[in-house]
């Protein structure tokens, strides 16, 4: 959420900042329309206030300047009535302030955060700038198909009947590609446990109202999630949980940064996508994933997004799975993001890169809609802290990556050798299915 201060004194930099978001008009008018009306409210009834505390008690010497009880009574009657009247007054200010107030906060959780000034100014993901390649694809002598062609990877890879249990955008995983999409998820918080820094987190993945809120799923995107009868939600991603374990505290500078990874089941609607990405597990309405997390000052929250994207990185380069990072334009950077890493994998059997991460500094956005913040070693008033998150990695997008990948002319698929160990020393999926 925006701090209103900073919108007041220079609305201008607000609005030339939000327009270079693709489709986002100008909306500080709006805004400090809505504000102005609230604390004019807020003042009318402040003073409506400090009338009736003088009305209550009058000055000493206006008390004495009466002659007789009956003049003192009369005062107090003409000012109880006046009272009366003021603190009706006061009442109906309050009412209208307090919905100014609702009216302007809900305006302010549906607008996007602010891009930095070095995010490159684009309309949609052909502005994307590229500033990373690493690995070289490689060469086969074969056509390489894609995942779910491959002849070791069909039988432990059920769409039909993932299907018939929960509809489209469902898999069942079995066998071998079952202990290799679980070889992967302990790869990865291995790695960032022992080597990043990063502390293995369990959270629930059904969250109340206010976390969503605070990582800005709601209200805007509520379609693109699933909601329990009972008021549930399923998160979209660890991020909810891992940021929203800081909501409300106050922090002390000391203990930050907080860095956090988990592996959890993750649930999207993916509304709006019909007809994208709809063969094999590319795009899931449940899938997993290992999450990133830190929550930072201000002053090192731009140095920890690289060192976070660094850490995805890592993963992609110890499985040498080739890729290239690319920072995202204004246009398709995430509504909560003030910059965007991607970093996209090689797929051979699609011939292109694919996101299989990004990698986000969202500055005190998230941090003012869920009332994070920390106390400055120095002492001083307690500030906001920043978030960030990122995937480290999609789990089943890089299950997709390592088949696509190793796939040999006989339908077999060889295993990255720095998996090998969290396979039990197996090297291969056979064209069979087996791991071997």
């Amino acid at each position: 959420m925006h701090d209103i201060r900073a919108i007041r004194e220079n609305p201008a930099a607000f609005d030339a900042a939000l327009t270079r978001r693709s489709g986002v008009a100008p909306m500080s008018a709006e805004i400090l329309a809505l504000d102005e009306g609230r604390r004019a409210k807020i003042l009318a009834a402040e003073t409506a206030q400090a009338e009736i505390n003088k009305l209550s008690k009058p000055e000493r010497s206006i008390i004495e300047a009466l002659k007789s009880d009956e003049e003192k009574k009369e005062l107090f009657k003409a000012n109880s009535e006046k009272v009366r009247s003021l603190k009706t007054g006061v009442q109906i200010l309050t009412n209208e302030a307090k919905e100014l107030d609702k009216r302007l906060r809900d305006l302010l959780l549906t607008i996007p955060n602010l891009p930095l000034d070095d995010v490159p100014t684009g309309a949609d993901e052909n502005d994307n700038v590229e500033i990373r390649r690493w690995g070289t694809p490689r060469d086969f002598d074969f056509t390489p198909v894609e995942h779910f062609e491959i002849a070791g990877v069909k039988p432990g890879m059920d769409f039909e009947t993932a299907a018939k249990l929960s509809g489209s955008r469902f898999v069942l995983l079995r066998g071998g590609v079952a202990r290799l999409h679980r070889a992967l998820a302990q790869f990865m918080l291995d790695l960032h446990t022992t080597e990043h820094g990063l502390t293995e987190t369990i959270t629930p993945v059904l969250v109340k109202d206010e976390a969503m809120y605070g990582t800005n799923q709601l209200p805007k995107f509520a379609e693109d999630s699933y909601q329990t009868t009972n008021g549930w939600w399923l998160i979209p991603t660890s991020e909810v949980t891992l940021t929203n374990t800081a909501a409300g505290e106050i922090l002390d500078e000391a203990a930050l940064p907080v860095r956090m990874t988990a592996h959890t089941q993750c649930f999207r609607s993916e509304a709006g996508s019909a007809g994208k990405d709809t063969s094999g597990m590319l795009r899931q309405h449940q899938f997993e994933k290992v999450e990133m997390v830190s929550i930072t000052t201000p002053e090192t929250s731009l140095e920890e997004h690289e060192r976070m994207t660094h850490c995805a990185q890592a993963v992609l380069e110890r499985l040498g799975l080739p890729y290239r990072t690319v920072v995202l334009c204004t246009g398709d950077m995430g509504f909560g993001a003030r910059k965007t890493h991607d970093i996209e994998v090689w797929l051979p059997g699609q011939n292109t890169y694919r996101e299989i991460s990004s990698v986000s500094v969202c500055g005190d956005f998230q941090a003012r809609r869920m009332n994070a913040r920390y106390r400055p070693a120095g002492g001083g008033k307690p500030d906001f802290v920043h978030t960030l998150n990122g995937s480290g990695l999609a789990v089943g997008r890089c299950l997709i990556a390592v088949l696509e990948n190793g796939q040999q002319a006989d339908g077999s698929v060889l295993m990255p050798e720095a998996l090998v160990p969290w396979l039990g020393g197996k090297t291969r999926l056979t064209a069979e299915g087996v791991l071997a």
